[in-house]
């Protein structure tokens, strides 16, 4: 009986460990053709300005698809690498721009929030990494209000 308890244990944790695998696979990074890394030579950190690090998108209809977008520009001297986005949950996917951003340019991190099923008030983030100065991980955050479908109870 205590090896039967001792085995359930064992693949209850070799389990969570798979999901926690599964969850991680979901960040979206972008290759790294400058061989810079977050935590390497901070030589060739950037800085990064947030045209609005924070936005509001008022009121949409449940089961609807927000794309949300988010500009920046490099205000540094070095090429600007975005290594990942994360969003905070599932119901958003985001993808970080394919190639280095040059110093001067913009760029943008875009999304989409899928509120199918997120009736209510919704505060989302999605969590970015860069080589940039300073810190290397920066949040944005999205804010919008999903009314229920038309015939539905409120």
């Amino acid at each position: 009986m205590r090896y039967l308890i001792i085995l359930i244990f064992g693949i209850s944790f070799l389990a969570s460990c798979a999901n926690s695998a599964n969850e991680k696979a979901a960040v979206t990074t972008a290759p790294t053709q400058t061989g810079v890394t977050p935590t390497g030579d901070t030589a060739n950190f950037t800085t990064i300005e947030w045209a609005e690090p924070v936005k509001s998108y008022g009121k949409i209809v449940e089961g609807q698809k927000l794309e949300v977008t988010f500009a920046f520009k490099n205000t540094g001297d070095k090429p600007l690498v975005i290594y990942s986005v994360k969003p905070s949950c599932g119901c958003t996917a985001a993808e970080p721009p394919k190639e280095p951003i040059a110093p001067g340019q913009s760029g943008e991190i875009k999304g989409t929030f899928d509120s199918n099923g997120k009736a209510g008030s919704q505060h989302k983030s999605l969590f970015v990494t860069a080589n940039t100065k300073g810190k290397t991980d920066h949040e944005l955050v999205f804010e919008v209000e999903v009314g229920k479908k038309p015939g539905e109870k409120q």
